[in-house]
């Protein structure tokens, strides 16, 4: 069965997140995905606040840029959310916008090369182990977690090119795709994470995670249109949806079909009603979708 979700957008205040929240506990969501874009809202903060919030909906934190921290915090922060809220914290790393990352004096000459380190110590800190690292990105002497999750923790990568997608296939457990990536963006990141899993010897699971821009009721088509305007994705074809619960729908099943395991709707910046779309999502798009 497609997963579903919807991002809370951190173009809203920070006070807003637990009525948003605790609606998705209390209409059975399955997951409500938080960002952690500059220079709005910390993703660990709201994540565990929102978790501590709700009962259980899983919450995701989509992305971390790794270039803002050192990798044992990342683990530190990660065994944390999962001790205290089992199986409930979904945890994406990322390069981070590189402009961005300028800003504040993080960018990376190799974003790529931290990444991959990073995923590596990220993953072994997660199963206990202790670790003596020297790499370009990664340092570590002598570290180990001293309260490990009790379980093991998937860790998804955000992606857009062919060699992040292919790292991604390669490192982590998961890939977690933006809203500019269309059906058949959809089916060559698989292709892609797939080569990945294969030159890496792995098997099992990898869950594809996708944000599918969207829009309903009033004035949706206009501000569908707007959003991909600002963002330059207009040209793109195939890429959004607007309109009732039967067209998000089927804009859910193409990502699926093309390879998607969970769909996550993102609404407008300027969505008029955070609370009625995530209703929206559990109560018409959800029982639509296989």
């Amino acid at each position: 069965m497609t997963g579903i979700g919807v991002v809370f957008r951190p173009q809203l205040p920070p006070e807003r997140l637990r009525s948003v929240a605790r609606l998705a506990d209390d209409v059975g969501l399955e997951e409500l995905w938080l960002w952690e874009d500059c220079f709005l809202e910390g993703g660990v903060s709201t994540a565990a606040a929102a978790l501590a919030w709700t009962e259980r909906v899983r919450i995701g934190i989509g992305l971390l840029p790794v270039p803002l921290r050192n990798v044992a915090v990342t683990a530190m922060e990660a065994a944390s959310l999962e001790r205290m809220f089992p199986g409930r914290a979904v945890l994406t790393v990322g390069h981070g916008v590189q402009e961005w990352m300028g800003q504040v004096g993080a960018r990376a000459a190799s974003p790529l090369g931290l990444l991959g380190e990073h995923l590596d110590a990220l993953r072994a800190l997660l199963r206990g182990e202790r670790l003596k690292v020297r790499g370009r990105y990664v340092q570590l002497d002598d570290v180990a977690l001293d309260w490990p999750p009790r379980r093991p923790v998937d860790i998804l990568a955000g992606g857009t090119g062919p060699r992040t997608l292919r790292l991604s296939g390669e490192k982590a457990d998961g890939t977690l795709l933006t809203a500019a990536t269309p059906a058949a963006g959809v089916r060559r990141a698989r292709e892609l994470v797939e080569e990945g899993r294969r030159a890496a010897g792995r098997s099992g699971p990898h869950r594809i995670v996708v944000y599918l821009l969207a829009a309903t009721g009033a004035g949706a088509d206009a501000r569908l249109r707007a959003e991909l305007a600002a963002e330059g994705l207009t040209p793109v074809p195939d890429l959004g949806v607007a309109g009732d619960a039967d067209a998000v729908a089927e804009a859910v099943r193409r990502l699926a079909e093309a390879g998607a395991d969970t769909v996550v709707l993102q609404p407008t910046a300027d969505e008029p009603d955070p609370e009625g779309f995530v209703r929206f999502t559990a109560e018409e798009v959800r029982p639509l979708v296989g």
